[in-house]
């Protein structure tokens, strides 16, 4: 007769450290909340099924204003660096004719790396001036200020290969730099640039930490682009599940973010406490998002796709908790909150309200667009998700929030440490 051994705490404490960085721990965790919110028991939320409907029709003319024949691409960083009309990717990439493809991917997800990184809120009083171009603000203005420091080789430690970021450079990237490159001033500041630039340092020091993701092929420093060749490896006849290049990025970039929660010995990045995340393992209190590590995964997926591997189960990703998707939400009336003064609040992420705000987000990102989907007869793999994201909820966020405040920030003050939202 076999006796059962128990597993040490530990042990169970990396299983459930796990499962929480997955794309699945993510949607299971919003559910749940979004099930107590149902029965309107949430501590900072209320719930308004209702408004479903109305919220996803508002979402819905959105994508057919920007996207009339339904043609809508993914959501990535890729749409932002073509802000304006102009594809700044595309002028890099015309003088990299010499190279092979699988060296441009790797200069592409140097690229995106690096650039969502940055991508945290930079507040409302920020914005950048493109040389020769106009005025950029918010996501689109970091993007083409990220795009810019890339092509100047601010992140590469060769100046005979400027187009590259690499371990070297980004160790040892100065926070005056940084500064400079965004045009910081008196004027025009930006929320959390000390933040981002400890991001960059911590990602160079990963990069050589991971050797099995990031190592050169050949001669050379560590770069984010050396992933690609970890994920060739794992694509099964030319395929590459989605949630393998978000286990990638989690794992090999796990330990840049500052101050977050260990369990089991590793980072779990961004994810937070909240009561009401019951559970019977180790994994109970907590609830992952994910934000900017799924946020690059869906912006790795043309470079890798660009490189012949095609990229499957896109919708095993899931929406985006940050405060575009998040605001739409609550200017919808989808959600409210239990305390009106909680808007003139200043928020932490870690506080257990925006840790609500940001699991219903996720949750009722599905419900809306199952809700679009049935209403336009598509199924997810003609519609996914990413589609919905980029097409809609994302501009609609933007697009009502204009409506609701004279500066289009968010419905809630966040204190923005500049890796998170």
């Amino acid at each position: 007769m076999r006796t059962s051994v128990k597993a040490p705490l530990d042990e169970k404490a990396a299983r459930a450290a796990t499962w929480l960085c997955t794309a699945d721990a993510v949607r299971v965790r919003a559910q749940l909340l979004l099930g107590i919110a149902e029965r309107d028991a949430l501590p900072h939320f209320r719930y308004f099924p209702e408004r479903l409907q109305p919220a996803a029709d508002y979402v819905l003319a959105t994508i057919r204003a920007n996207y009339p024949s339904l043609e809508i691409p993914f959501h990535s960083r890729w749409r932002h660096f073509a802000v304006g009309g102009r594809d700044r990717w595309g002028a890099l990439k015309n003088g990299l004719g010499h190279l092979p493809p699988d060296e441009v991917a790797r200069i592409r997800i140097d690229l995106a790396v690096t650039s969502v990184l940055l991508d945290a809120g930079a507040g409302p009083a920020w914005s950048y001036r493109e040389a020769g171009g106009g005025v950029h603000a918010r996501s689109e203005g970091l993007a083409v200020a990220s795009c810019a420091m890339f092509a100047a080789g601010l992140f590469s430690s060769s100046a005979k290969a400027p187009l590259r970021a690499d371990a070297e450079a980004l160790s040892g990237l100065d926070t005056a730099k940084l500064a400079a490159a965004f045009q910081v001033s008196a004027s025009n500041p930006m929320h959390g640039l000390e933040g981002r630039a400890d991001l960059l340092r911590r990602l160079g020091k990963a990069l050589v930490a991971a050797p099995a993701l990031f190592a050169p092929v050949r001669d050379g420093p560590a770069r984010p682009g050396y992933i690609l060749d970890h994920l060739a490896r794992r694509a099964v006849g030319g395929k590459l599940e989605a949630n393998a290049i978000l286990g990638a990025v989690l794992d090999g970039l796990g330990a840049i973010w500052p101050g977050r929660i260990v369990l089991g010995g590793r980072n779990l990045g961004d994810t937070w406490q909240h009561p009401a995340a019951r559970a019977d393992d180790a994994s109970a209190g907590l609830v992952p998002f994910h934000k900017l590590s799924q946020w690059l995964t869906y912006s790795l997926i043309e470079p890798i796709e660009d490189a012949g591997i095609a990229v499957i189960g896109v919708d095993g990703l899931t929406g985006l908790a940050e405060y575009r998707n998040g605001g739409l939400m609550v200017d919808l009336g989808l959600i409210e909150p239990r305390d009106p003064a909680l808007a003139a609040r200043e928020l932490s992420v870690g506080d257990a309200a925006v840790v609500e705000w940001r699991a219903l987000t996720v949750a009722l990102l599905d419900h809306i667009a199952d809700a679009i989907r049935a209403k336009l007869g598509r199924t997810r793999e003609d519609l996914p998700l990413a589609r919905i994201l980029e097409g809609g909820t994302w501009a609609a966020g933007r697009r009502i929030a204009r409506e609701r405040r004279p500066d289009g920030g968010p419905p809630f003050r966040i204190i923005s440490d500049g890796t998170v939202f």
